[in-house]
């Protein structure tokens, strides 16, 4: 399969992936047969445009490790990743400060030109607080180490749905992460000078995740979001931004997450 990772022609570059790349079930149906496991990274990173990095929320990881997997990938991949617990999972965002220094500082500017933006995730019982929210958006570095970051929130409970929270992430250019899911709200505003959206709805029995006007319809929004539009029928809480051209990232993850690689795949094609 062809992998493009430059911009269509009316918009900023899109690009597909799924959140790590080491999960036994994918062992045989994603990876090839008796496939090295060492060699996961290398074979994930050549099927598809960017890989959501999970293991960052639990642990720190040494400088020598991102700069690693930055060799093993193809030049226009890109890596997200996700902030630590301790920095989202805190009953006053505006006390982490020592905590997004210290998951800032830990070595991520050693992907440099392969680091997309950083994913602080919050619990879906945090509710909205403009204020302690503020405060937080405030303490998200704009650069680190000489290095420029790119920042994007998901937020999990109902009360982020007002536009005084979207008039925070677009004052302080932080995007807003869209989650298509069962479990919590939606929120599919664009907030920052990237779309980062998570497809979390994949099941079984279809063999790519999602049936195929499914997907016709995501290849569609995707380029929608790529040419600066927001696509109608997503749930927003505000009007929309002036209209320019951005990167978009877009991950199947959970659901039925052995078909999360086909699901993306599949994107891709249509892409």
């Amino acid at each position: 399969m062809a992998i493009g990772h430059g911009p269509p022609p009316t918009g900023g570059a899109i690009r597909v992936g799924i959140g790590g790349w080491t999960y036994e079930p994918w062992r045989g149906t994603f990876f090839p047969d008796k496939w090295p496991h060492k060699r996961e990274l290398e074979y994930a990173s050549r099927q598809l445009t960017a890989i959501e990095v999970n293991g960052t929320y639990y642990s720190t990881f040494k400088p020598a490790t991102f700069a690693g997997w930055a060799k093993v990938v193809p030049d226009a991949f890109v890596f997200t990743v996700k902030a630590s617990r301790f920095c989202t999972n805190r009953k006053v965002l505006g006390e982490g400060g020592e905590s997004i220094a210290r998951f800032c500082g830990q070595g991520l500017v050693e992907l440099g030109d392969k680091l997309g933006p950083i994913l602080w995730q919050f619990m879906p019982t945090k509710k909205f607080d403009a204020d302690d929210f503020a405060a937080f958006l405030k303490l998200l570095p704009a650069r680190q180490d000489g290095v420029a970051l790119r920042h994007a929130v998901q937020v999990r409970h109902g009360s982020f749905h007002v536009p005084e929270f979207i008039a925070l992430c677009r004052a302080a250019g932080v995007s807003l992460v869209y989650a298509q899911s069962a479990d919590y709200p939606a929120i599919a505003d664009v907030t920052g000078d990237v779309v980062y959206a998570r497809l979390e709805s994949a099941i079984e029995e279809e063999p790519a995740g999602y049936a195929p006007a499914a997907l016709d319809h995501w290849a569609t929004v995707a380029h929608e979001w790529a040419a600066g539009a927001s696509p109608a029928g997503l749930p927003c809480a505000a009007a929309p931004p002036p209209r320019k051209p951005r990167d978009v990232f877009v991950f199947m993850i959970n659901g039925a997450k052995v078909r999360a690689p086909a699901a993306a795949r599949a994107l891709l094609d249509r892409l």
